[in-house]
């Protein structure tokens, strides 16, 4: 008989304070000794410049004026006008007609993909759908669609550093056409580079400068665009949707954007995750959201979703979990989504547009029949790894957890009081600390 073994305390605070940690999920080991925070920073910010008024609507190539400078896109969703249900999709928007609408987000393939169309097709024999095909004929049957594609393919060849000897032929426009719509890896953009507000370029727009019901929208889109690259493409495994936020965290550009990326393989990450299921199906009851609670990192929840500070990360991190029976996003409720999205943005909110940030997604995979909950890890990028990380795979922390749950509540009552997060959020001790509060064991075995 297997003898039963008790889990070790995965947050450890020893008497000079250090606090020792091991994720229940990765085994990652992190430290944070007392005093090692207080090291003085590497950087410091550049000091804020004003805002180029004549630049208004075009500062970065993700910005409203400057669409024909990103790749076709593959769907829009506007603006809703007096009633949120107003808002609506538009899917195979042709060249000609890229600027008859603003819109509030814009789902573009993106330039430098991960997994390439070739890869799909050397690899497994993939074609495109007909749709797809379809719509890629279209648009280049446009003079307006041709020097669109022409455009970009021209500026990622240079980008590339290809010295172009003469200019591209139809066939390559339609190859490089069905290239971005084939790939796997999108991205889904905002509107706005600045808060409407802003005074200077320090006030970027960012997921918590968004209002509670844009956000929603930004949610729901994202995650639409994630089931449609399982639907398309039946030889990917796995969709990993993330958001760098700022150049810090690795964005390329500081304008608000996600990126999906569907890929052929779960990725080591989820694999120790189904290990864990295999050994306790309430793993993440047990080892997420129980622990937390009994170990007083809670920071926030609503009806359908709860926040605590994270423990085992590399940087100071808040898990997001979705309280839902369905593990698959999109098969979440309306409410499920809004809920969901409503606690990510209030800790967007509190971590500050000032602060990079990775804003990282985990769900459970299209081939996977363990259930696992839809979580959402957000992490501040505020120290850098070094030289005693890579050699011992011990990593230094700044920040404890309960400093993480401090600084975090800390700003969302400031943030309630002042009327930017939904309603129907409670906070420390409001939370209801139910043991086992995620029910996705529920629908075991149901797809």
């Amino acid at each position: 008989m297997t003898p039963w073994m008790r889990d070790p305390p995965w947050v450890d605070t020893l008497k000079d304070g250090t606090v020792k940690q091991i994720n229940p999920f990765s085994g990652t080991e992190v430290w944070t000794v007392p005093g090692r925070g207080n090291r003085p920073a590497a950087a410091k910010p550049r000091p804020a410049q004003p805002i180029d008024q004549a630049a208004q609507g075009a500062h970065c190539v993700f910005c409203e004026l400057r669409y024909s400078e990103t790749p076709p896109e593959k769907a829009r969703l506007l603006a809703p006008g007096t009633a949120e249900t107003n808002e609506r999709t538009e899917t195979f928007t042709s060249a000609s007609s890229l600027f008859d609408s603003a819109a509030e987000f814009r789902r573009v393939p993106n330039l430098f993909e991960i997994l390439p169309l070739a890869y799909w097709v050397s690899n497994y024999g993939y074609e495109l759908p007909t749709d797809l095909a379809g719509h890629c004929q279209r648009y280049l049957s446009e003079e307006a669609g041709r020097e669109h594609v022409r455009a970009v393919l021209t500026a990622k060849r240079q980008a590339s550093g290809e010295v172009l000897a003469g200019g591209l032929e139809l066939s390559d426009l339609r190859a490089g056409i069905e290239g971005f719509f084939g790939s796997t890896h999108d991205l889904i953009i905002a509107r706005r580079h600045f808060q409407d507000d802003a005074q200077d370029d320090s006030a970027l727009a960012s997921s918590g400068t968004l209002t509670p019901a844009e956000h929603r929208r930004f949610m729901a889109f994202t995650v639409a665009a994630m089931r449609d690259l399982y639907r398309r493409n039946r030889y990917v495994r796995y969709v990993s949707v993330f958001q760098n936020w700022l150049r810090p965290a690795g964005a390329s550009l500081d304008h608000l954007h996600k990126q999906l990326a569907g890929i052929d393989t779960h990725g080591a990450q989820y694999e120790l995750a189904l290990d864990a299921l295999r050994a306790n199906p309430e793993v993440f009851n047990e080892r997420a959201a129980n622990y937390a609670a009994y170990n007083n990192l809670m920071i926030a929840e609503n009806s359908f979703a709860l926040a605590f500070a994270g423990f085992g990360h590399r940087f100071p991190t808040v898990e997001v979990f979705s309280k839902s029976k369905a593990p698959d996003p999109w098969h979440h409720s309306r409410e499920e989504l809004a809920g969901m999205s409503d606690l990510v943005h209030a800790i967007h909110a509190a971590i500050g547009p000032d602060v990079p940030a990775n804003e990282e997604w985990h769900s459970r995979p299209i081939d996977a029949v363990l259930p696992s909950p839809w979580r959402i890890m957000l992490k501040q990028r505020t120290s850098t790894l070094a030289g005693f990380e890579g050699a011992t795979k011990i990593y230094i922390n700044t920040v404890t957890p309960y400093q993480v749950r401090d600084q975090i509540v800390e700003q969302l009552y400031r943030l309630r009081r002042a009327g930017l997060i939904a309603p129907g959020i409670r906070i420390a001790t409001e939370v209801s600390c139910q043991p086992n509060p995620l029910r996705y064991t529920a629908n075991r075995g149901v797809r």
